[in-house]
């Protein structure tokens, strides 16, 4: 069995008096690719930033690599490295320049050689001598990414790292983000793409009001939902809102610009049947009706709408 390389324990944070972690626990294994799914204040990223020493826990332990980050922060800041959000590059400089004064940075020998094999590794030759000013925003993310493993890091931390990228672009990245842990980097990110998490994670964390909610593998999370959901689309926008109404006791997820509603049918045909036959006798036309197997994005729909309801009732 793999040892934890990464180990949370009861980590919580407030600013001010708003506390965004209120308790995390998580263990990464050395080798694989970890995610954290949350909406937007979920604390995604105050915890990375508390995982890779820029933030100081109110509470709790974090251990990378085996050092603790605020006892043994200059240990622990040598099994990793960071891609945030938003490329850290110089536009002023060339790719090969970025990538160099990383180099030098760390003292490593041979630096040149290893600018070459970046660039090559994220097909950025032909562009490794142009101003970033010039290169496109995947580029500029593949070049943020590069610099990121100038040290060859143990672990690498990535904060929602294909946020405003477009789809292909999107898929290039995780591919090569593929292709680092298959040798052996250890990745743990954020991200808001529930189909990202689904692609490349081995395991992952939903982060929900501070608090990790759930956690496992993609197929783990999803056998959570018994019976999946059922999408109605409508011919008018007053049909929709009229199956609002009458469906209000389930949990239901609305898309005006396709005038459809999904609804969460977890007890099976049974509970389906009576959601048509509700729907028929209040005379609602539908135009078509589709039932699917339970996915991530229901997952975490169905977790968030529970927290939020249960805090409702709290209220």
């Amino acid at each position: 069995m793999n040892q934890s390389i990464i180990s949370v324990k009861n980590v919580t944070k407030s600013f001010k008096k708003k506390e965004v972690l209120k308790g995390v626990d998580l263990e990464v294994e050395r080798g694989s690719i970890y995610a954290l799914l949350g909406s937007n204040g979920a604390g995604k990223t105050t915890l990375i930033k508390i995982m890779t020493t820029l933030l100081k826990a109110d509470r709790g332990e974090v251990k990378i690599g085996g050092y603790d980050v605020q006892k043994e922060s200059m240990k622990a800041r040598e099994q990793f490295s960071l891609t945030g959000q938003f490329a850290a590059t110089d536009e002023g400089l060339t790719g090969r320049q970025n990538l160099q004064i990383i180099g030098e940075l760390y003292h490593l020998n041979n630096v040149g050689e290893r600018v070459n094999d970046l660039l090559e590794q994220f097909d950025l030759e032909e562009a490794g001598d142009k101003l970033v000013s010039t290169y496109s925003g995947g580029m500029r993310r593949r070049l943020d990414l590069a610099m990121s493993l100038m040290n060859v890091p143990k672990i690498l931390f990535l904060d929602e790292p294909t946020t405003g990228l477009d789809p292909q672009n999107r898929g290039a990245m995780w591919e090569l983000v593929k292709s680092l842990a298959e040798a052996g980097t250890t990745i743990f990110l954020t991200t808001q793409y529930l189909e990202e998490a689904e692609v490349l994670a081995d395991r992952i964390a939903i982060l929900n009001e501070g608090v990790i909610v759930k956690e496992g593998t993609a197929r783990e999370l999803k056998n959570m939902l018994s019976s999946g959901t059922v999408e109605f689309s409508f011919y008018k926008n007053k049909d929709l809102q009229s199956a609002k109404v009458i469906l209000q006791e389930y949990k239901l997820a609305e898309d005006k610009e396709n005038l459809s509603l999904t609804v969460m049918a977890e007890d099976g045909v049974e509970q389906l049947t009576k959601i048509l036959n509700r729907i028929q006798e209040n005379g609602i036309p539908v135009a078509n009706f589709t039932q699917k197997l339970p996915t991530l994005e229901d997952v975490f729909f169905a977790i968030v709408q529970d927290d939020y309801m249960n805090e409702k009732k709290g209220a």
